[in-house]
């Protein structure tokens, strides 16, 4: 199982760099495998009112994720995500997002999460993968 962070859907729908644009769309496109999880789908309703003065509507962030909840499967934490987060911020020095993110990930079995803010490569067994960097 996949999971990408609000990020990569941000990419998807910004026109502003049509490379990244590009690798993101590609993707997502590409997991059939993916979970959409609760966070990532809150964070980006909220992160793409960024994208309202290039013309991207309110109307057209919330009909995606619609359409990313029909491919993909959906994942709504638990209350022990709460301390998950807790126990990984201390060991990674992970901010709460971040942690609260690679908590819910942890919960549903998430194999390989895609995100390019994460300055690791694998925590707790979750291959963290920038899409954007070239290998």
């Amino acid at each position: 199982m996949n999971a990408v962070d609000t990020n990569i859907l941000i990419y998807v729908n910004d026109p502003r760099n049509l490379v990244k644009q590009e690798i993101a769309a590609s993707l997502v496109a590409s997991l059939t495998d993916g979970f959409l999880l609760w966070q990532v789908a809150c964070e980006y309703l909220a992160a793409s009112r960024k994208l309202e003065s290039l013309g991207y509507s309110r109307i057209q962030a919330y009909q995606y994720i619609r359409d990313l909840q029909q491919v993909w499967y959906a994942a709504v934490p638990t209350w022990s995500v709460i301390d998950c987060a807790e126990n990984l911020m201390s060991r990674y020095s992970l901010s709460h997002w971040d942690s609260m993110l690679v908590a819910a990930c942890l919960e549903v079995n998430i194999k390989t999460l895609y995100t390019e803010d994460f300055g690791y490569s694998n925590i707790d067994g979750i291959k963290i993968v920038n899409p954007f960097r070239l290998s």
